[in-house]
Parts: C-alpha cells; sequence; structure tokens
C-alpha cells in the first residue's frame, strides 16, 4: 500500500442497487447480465459528467467528487437513468436505488501496482465521512436521495448550477438522528424531483432511529414515564387534550355550508366566504377549494346547489383525501352573536371538538370568525406561533362590510358556476362600492379577466389589488405579485414562484401556472412535466386540465403513445377544454384521420378550430387555399375586435402562409407585416413586452427562409438592442438563428456551424436552431452534420408541434418546413 495521503476534504456519495438479488433471480442470468452491463455504461458517463471517481462498486457504488453540487448532480441523473433503463428493459418492478452524500475528511490513498493485481481496489478511501454517508444510505427509501446537515447547505446553495431542473427539485429536513457507532445526532435532509422521489419521512431502521425529545419517546425512560401518568393523568387530561384526529401538516379540510340560525340571509354567503378566507391564511391547514367541492358532487351525481352537511361533507373528505370536515354555524344564543365550528372526522361522522366564540350583534361576526378559526388550527396541531404570525384580521384581508362581502361571495359563485361574465364583473364592482379599498375584489376580477384571456384588464385589477397592500393577505398579495410579474423575464418570474411555492407548496394553481410558464417561456419540456405531475392531485379542482397539460408536455417529448394517454384520460375524467393538442398527437404520426376525429368531437367541431389552431393545422398538412382563408379569417375577426395583439399574429400567419406556398405576392405580405409592428409596437408591447421584438425577428426568420439576405440584415437590425433579447431565452435563441443566417448567405457557413452548434445541443433548442444549423451544415460540405440535423427534425415532430414561443408565431414555421 503507498502511503496515505493527508485528510482532505471530499464528498462521498454511497448507493445501493434496491433487491438486485431478487432481480437476478427474477429475469435470469442472461437478462440480469446486459442489465449490468447498461447498468455500468450509464455510471461511467455520468461519473465522468460529473467529475466523480469510482472508489468501489458491487450491488453499489461509492464516488468521490470534490464538491457536494456535482455528487447530488450525479445521484439525480443516476435516479432518472435507473428509471428510463428499467422502464427500457420492461422490468415490471421499478429500477430504484438508495443514496447517501455526505461531506467530510477522509484519507484517500492508491495502493500499488502489486496489491491492485492481487485483488485490491485501486484507490482506498476511509474516514468517519464513510461510515455516515453509509447510514444515510442505508436509511433511505428505495429512490431517495438522503443529505447530511454538512452536504445540504453546500449544494444548496449552489443548485442553480442544474440548471432550469434544479427550479423543480424539493428540498426537505427531517430533523435529528441518531446512527448507530455516531456520538453526535445528525439531521438528515432528502432532495428530489417531484414523480421521481419518495419525498417521505424515511422509517426507522435498527442502526438509525430519530432523535425525539423525551416527551415523544414511547420506550425510552418507560419506567419513568409509567411512574409519572400515573401521578398527573388527570389533569394532563383536562388541560392538555391530544387531538382526537390524526392531522398532519398540509392535511386538507372540506368546509361545509355554514348554517345560519339567526334568520339574517345576508349572513348566509358573506360569512361561508369570510370563513374560508379567515382560514386559508393557515400554511399548515389546506382548505379544499368550493369549486373542488362542487366539483366532486357532480361526480356523484349531485346537484351543485345541494347543502354540504355531515354527510355529504364526509363522503366528500373521503373521495378528496381530506382529513376533516368542518361545519360552521352561526346562531343567537343569549342576546349575543356566537359562531362555532365542528370538526367531523369523515370516517365516522363523528364530531371529534368544536369550538366557539361570542360576540354583541352582527358587527362582531368577522372578530368571532377569526378566534374561530385560530382555536381550529390550533385544535388541529399548527403552532400557537405560527397562528399568531400568520393571522391576519378579516377586516385587513378582506372588508369589514358585511353587504360588500355578500357581493363578493355571490360573484365568486357566479364566476366559478354559471360562467356568467357580466353578472360576476357586475356584482364585483357592486363589492368595490360598498368597500372601494376591498383589494382581494380587484384580485378576483383579474383572475377572471384572465381566465377569459382579458390580459390587459386582468393585468389593470391586479395592480389596483396591489395598491392597497395592507388589505391583502400575505398569500393573496405575493400571489398577485407573481401574476404580474408572468409576462417579465423568466428568471424574474421563475424566482418569485419558487420563493411562492417554498411557503405555499399545496397551491396547485400556482404550480400548474409555474409548469405552463416552464413550457412557453423556456421550452423545457422535462421540467415542465415535473412540475405539473405535482399538480395531479385529488384535491385540484382542475386536475384534468393538469393532466391534459401533462399530454402536451409528454408530445413535445415526442413521447405519443404516453400522451394520447394523458389526453384520453382528461377527456374520461371530464375536462372539455381545447383539444388541439390532443389532434396534434395523431397529426405528429401522420394519423390525420384520426386527427380529424379529435376536431370533429370538439365542442364546435372543426369550424371550432380559429385562429392560430387552424392556420398551423392546415399548414402542417401543406394545404395552402383552406390555411389562407383561416388566417384572413382570423385576420378579420381580430381586427373587428380591434384585438392588436391577434391583429398581428394573423399577419404572421398570412405572411407565413404565402411564404410557404411560394405566393408572388410573399414579399409584400412580409413587408406589410413589418410595418403593422412599426406602427403597433407600443400598443402591442404594452400587452406583453417582447412581442414586437420576436414578430420582427420571425419576419427576418421568413427572409432567411428564402434567402433574402436584406430582410435577414433588417431583422436585426430593429432588434439590435433589444431588452426582450436579453430577458427572454427563446428570443436571444432566435436572433442566434439570424445571425447564423447571415453568416451562410455571407458565405461563411463555417461561422454559422460554430455559432448554432453548442445551442443545438441542448434540450430547450428551437427548432428552428436545427433547421439553420441544417442549412450551415449544408452550406459547408458537411453531409455528416447535414444529415444529424435533417434525422433531429425528422424524429421530432411532436417538439415542432408544441414548441412555444413568446406570440406562438414560431409554430407556424415549424409545421410547414420540409428540410
Amino acid at each position: 500500500m503507498d502511503g496515505a495521503s493527508k485528510p482532505q476534504v471530499r464528498t462521498l456519495l454511497l448507493t445501493d442497487l434496491v433487491d438486485s438479488t431478487q432481480l437476478v433471480e427474477r429475469i435470469g442470468d442472461s437478462a440480469a447480465a446486459a442489465l449490468f452491463r447498461s447498468h455500468d455504461r450509464i455510471v461511467l458517463e455520468l461519473q465522468q459528467h460529473w467529475r466523480g471517481r469510482l472508489i468501489d462498486r458491487s450491488d453499489g457504488l461509492l464516488l468521490i467528487f470534490e464538491r457536494p453540487i456535482d455528487g447530488l448532480g450525479f445521484a439525480l441523473d443516476y435516479a432518472r437513468s435507473l428509471r428510463d433503463l428499467g422502464r427500457e428493459l420492461g422490468l415490471k418492478q421499478a429500477l430504484q436505488a438508495r443514496a447517501g452524500l455526505h461531506v467530510g475528511e477522509v484519507l484517500q490513498w492508491e495502493n500499488s501496482r502489486d496489491a491492485v493485481a492481487l485483488g485490491a481496489k485501486p484507490v482506498e478511501v476511509e474516514g468517519l465521512a464513510k461510515p455516515l454517508a453509509a447510514r444515510l444510505m442505508n436509511l433511505a427509501r428505495p429512490g431517495q436521495i438522503l443529505l447530511s446537515a454538512t452536504a445540504e447547505p453546500l449544494a444548496h446553495r449552489a443548485v442553480r448550477e442544474l440548471g432550469v431542473r434544479g427550479d423543480t427539485l424539493v428540498w426537505k429536513s427531517y430533523g435529528r438522528w441518531r446512527f448507530k457507532g455516531l456520538p453526535e445526532a445528525q439531521e438528515v435532509f432528502e432532495v428530489g424531483e417531484p414523480g421521481l422521489a419518495p419525498l417521505r419521512m424515511p422509517a426507522h431502521t435498527p442502526k438509525a432511529w430519530r432523535d425525539l425529545p423525551l416527551w415523544r419517546r414511547p420506550v425510552a425512560l418507560a419506567a419513568e414515564a409509567m411512574m409519572a401518568a400515573g401521578l398527573a393523568f388527570g389533569a394532563w387530561f383536562l388541560m392538555h387534550p391530544q387531538p382526537a384526529i390524526a392531522f398532519a401538516e398540509r392535511d386538507w379540510v372540506v368546509v361545509g355550508d355554514l348554517r345560519n340560525l339567526t334568520g339574517d340571509t345576508k349572513l348566509d354567503e358573506s360569512l361561508e366566504q369570510a370563513f374560508r378566507i379567515s382560514l386559508e391564511q393557515s400554511h399548515y391547514v389546506n382548505v379544499l377549494s368550493d369549486l373542488k367541492v362542487r366539483e366532486t358532487l357532480a361526480n356523484m351525481q349531485r346537484k351543485a346547489d345541494v347543502p354540504v352537511d355531515r354527510a355529504l361533507g364526509s363522503e366528500i373528505a373521503l373521495r378528496d383525501g381530506a382529513r376533516a370536515l368542518l361545519l360552521p354555524t352561526v346562531a343567537e344564543v343569549g342576546g349575543r352573536l356566537r359562531v362555532s365550528a365542528e370538526v367531523i372526522d369523515p370516517r365516522t361522522q363523528t364530531t371529534v371538538y368544536a369550538v366557539m366564540a361570542d360576540g354583541r350583534g352582527v358587527e362582531s361576526a368577522l372578530g368571532s370568525i377569526d378566534q374561530v378559526t385560530d382555536q381550529l388550527r390550533g385544535k388541529l396541531g399548527e403552532a400557537l406561533q405560527s397562528v399568531q404570525k400568520t393571522s391576519v384580521p378579516l377586516p385587513n384581508v378582506a372588508t369589514p362590510s358585511l353587504e360588500a362581502l355578500k357581493a363578493f361571495a355571490v360573484a365568486r359563485n357566479a364566476a366559478n358556476t354559471t360562467r356568467d361574465r357580466e353578472q360576476a364583473l357586475g356584482l364585483y364592482r357592486r363589492a368595490l362600492q360598498l368597500d372601494p379599498q376591498f383589494a382581494l375584489a380587484h384580485a378576483d376580477m383579474a383572475r377572471l379577466h384572465a381566465q377569459l384571456g382579458e390580459v390587459e384588464q386582468a393585468r389593470d385589477e391586479w395592480r389596483k389589488a396591489l395598491a392597497i397592500p395592507a388589505r391583502l393577505s400575505p398569500q393573496e398579495k405575493m400571489s398577485v405579485e407573481l401574476m404580474l410579474l408572468q409576462n417579465s423575464g423568466p428568471e424574474i418570474y421563475f424566482g418569485k414562484a419558487q420563493e411562492y411555492l417554498t411557503l405555499y407548496p399545496d397551491d396547485f394553481s400556482i404550480i400548474s401556472r409555474l409548469a405552463t410558464n416552464l413550457w412557453h417561456q423556456r421550452n423545457d419540456f422535462r421540467a415542465a412535466e415535473a412540475m405539473v405531475r405535482r399538480a395531479i392531485k385529488p384535491q385540484y379542482e382542475r386536475s384534468n386540465s393538469a393532466r391534459y397539460t401533462l399530454g402536451i408536455f409528454l408530445l413535445g417529448q415526442d413521447k405519443f403513445d404516453a400522451a394520447l394517454v394523458e389526453f384520453q384520460h382528461a377527456r374520461q375524467a371530464g375536462y372539455t377544454g381545447g383539444g388541439e393538442f390532443y389532434a396534434r398527437a395523431y397529426d405528429a404520426r401522420g394519423q390525420h384521420a384520426e386527427a380529424d376525429k379529435v376536431y370533429a368531437a370538439s365542442t364546435s367541431g372543426r369550424q371550432g378550430w380559429q385562429n392560430d389552431a387552424a392556420v398551423s393545422t392546415w399548414l402542417d398538412r401543406q394545404q395552402w387555399v383552406p390555411a389562407r382563408e383561416a388566417a384572413q379569417a382570423w385576420y378579420d375577426r381580430a381586427s373587428a375586435n380591434n384585438d392588436v395583439l391577434e391583429t398581428l399574429r394573423a399577419q404572421a400567419a398570412l405572411a407565413s402562409v404565402g411564404i410557404f406556398s411560394g405566393d408572388t405576392g410573399a414579399t409584400r405580405g412580409l413587408q406589410s407585416l413589418l410595418a403593422a409592428v412599426d406602427r403597433q409596437s407600443e400598443a402591442v408591447d404594452a400587452i406583453y413586452p417582447p412581442a414586437s421584438t420576436e414578430l420582427r425577428m420571425y419576419a427576418g426568420l421568413l427572409a432567411a427562409y428564402r434567402d433574402d439576405r436584406a430582410g435577414v440584415d433588417a431583422a436585426l437590425r430593429s432588434t439590435d438592442g433589444s431588452v426582450a433579447v436579453r430577458e427572454f431565452p427563446t428570443l436571444a435563441q432566435l436572433r442566434q438563428v439570424l445571425l447564423a443566417e447571415q453568416a451562410r448567405l455571407s458565405g461563411q457557413p463555417k461561422a454559422a456551424v460554430a455559432r448554432l452548434q453548442s445551442l443545438a445541443k441542448q434540450d430547450t433548442a428551437l427548432v428552428a436552431v436545427h433547421w439553420a444549423l441544417l442549412r450551415a451544415e449544408r452550406s459547408a460540405g458537411n453531409a455528416v452534420g447535414m444529415q444529424s440535423q435533417a434525422n433531429w427534425l425528422a424524429t421530432h415532430r411532436g417538439r415542432m408541434l408544441t414548441e412555444a414561443t413568446t406570440t406562438e408565431v414560431l409554430r407556424f414555421f415549424n409545421v410547414a418546413i420540409r428540410e
């Protein structure tokens, strides 16, 4: 053995392939040999990519890294690669590994050649860091990556080096643990990707157990506990009753209909809505939305307006995975107004406990509701400090006016159930007349406008809400800020979204929106898939919509069969939204007849497909006449409605049809588009800041398709120095495409290739990047490079049909190119 070096701080990663022996017995030696050959190839590739050194391997691995982020990157990629390998080989059981990551001092030395020849490992590693990493690995559940308290902050601090994927990771602490043979308790953390990692508390093992306080150790000090219990049981039982329902942090509750026993009808909707608003401030208790309750009632074939009482509410809770049912009541008792609430165990429909608060007169109702919800939160297990910190009085987060609150509650009901735009907006305005400082009414109006695609109106109402910050709860304020950042640079938005979800991890609406923005602003379909899977939960009222969105993200990864499964599942579960991408999954495989069936089954048949959906369909099928007719009809509708952005998008569609159909008037179409963008740039950028920049560059791309150097030069000049190019990744890529085309048309194809090669290797590279690289390789005489890009374009039809950009006009180009 060569002499050991001095102790050095290194990152150790230990992994163990779960049930590997049983796996070999089940699949046989030949299949197992093939599996382990593939496994070793994966390990070698990941080891090289993450700069790790393999020290030992058997059923598991021991690797050493310079930095924790490299070890974590290896572990995350290894977990995903094992899953994919298992699927490729058709294994019935998931292929998973446990992993433990720790940073500490180790001794490292190389064995002599003679020792290696006799069977020794080339490199040895020893030190206290090694058994701790091993204890973490043994503690981990299948598929789980556990980190020590030393490794976690160092990895967390460098997580940006993982790129977009780092934004989707979940970091959890499982408190302090005791490990056999180690003197000090150690804090344990998990890092993982939603949908892939367990993200659950590890189970105790003979060599690892949680370091609980004395009062939570049921076995330790048993004799002392029995003696103390015998002496003090009565007082303890009376003064500190344990919750009679197993409720944990972030569990869900169903709020039943408020029973109003006062005879004062103005208290009906207003106090029920107030109860929800007050309770929803908790970070500890999740409240099933009223919309989800009504959706579940529909699935139960019950009318939407049927009262949610003890029996019905309990059934809803059981169906939707809620832990408790809350039944609020308001009544007059002895000349006082009493607000009370029962906590119901939905399994038995029995009252676990009840809380109440009394006040004088109707004016006391809102204060009493705050008292009741604070008591409920404490009863369900939330720490008193948390309740005090997050409880903002109802008059401050809603309104002191019961009349305004009633109008608000009825408006919400109209917006969520009848979908009557004018009725809902009228009621919100009525609420604001009664209380002009009712910020939550502005926020609700903004959401309604946003759902209807009325971007400018939504933004205006959100700004009005934010102008009254003292009348918004911390969560609502942060949510409004996030909504206003959607059209800002992606990095700012995604940073704020992650900050929000750290505090409110079960806001499925925000999670779903973030997934959609990962698609729209980054075209990162893998990250978007991981994010939207977090929203497909029984408690989310739009989980079927999220499942349809998942289908889009799978289609964007060219996983046609998986995408169709999700589209069909969403339809069967009641999702009735647009089916454009459902049809696209068939179009991507050239099954246009099947796509037409999906179109025909939509709300109004093919006539219902308007705007960009119709244009993209006909361009994809190279049917120029219906494509031109669809684009013209779109332009006429948008012009009649004075919709600036849609009018310009329709003009881009008309220009695209002209270019790809070989229309002799195509040049005029491009000139008309550019002239319109120049006239309307200020107005369209007020709606969506990057819009005019993308439209100008899109005109340059169409010019490049025709080898029009002057058109490319003009597009580059008009967008030179654009802030939008710096802030929006898709625009930055599009500019690189135009610069490459400029070089190619100037007789410098190799410069064009050099500009695009590294960009094309990224998963988020635009289709146009591959198209331009193909042309550059062809001009440079590189047949191998040209064929590589041609193969990419031929095998990524799903990506071409789903790729998103800021104004979505690039999709016309993607579906029409045939190179």
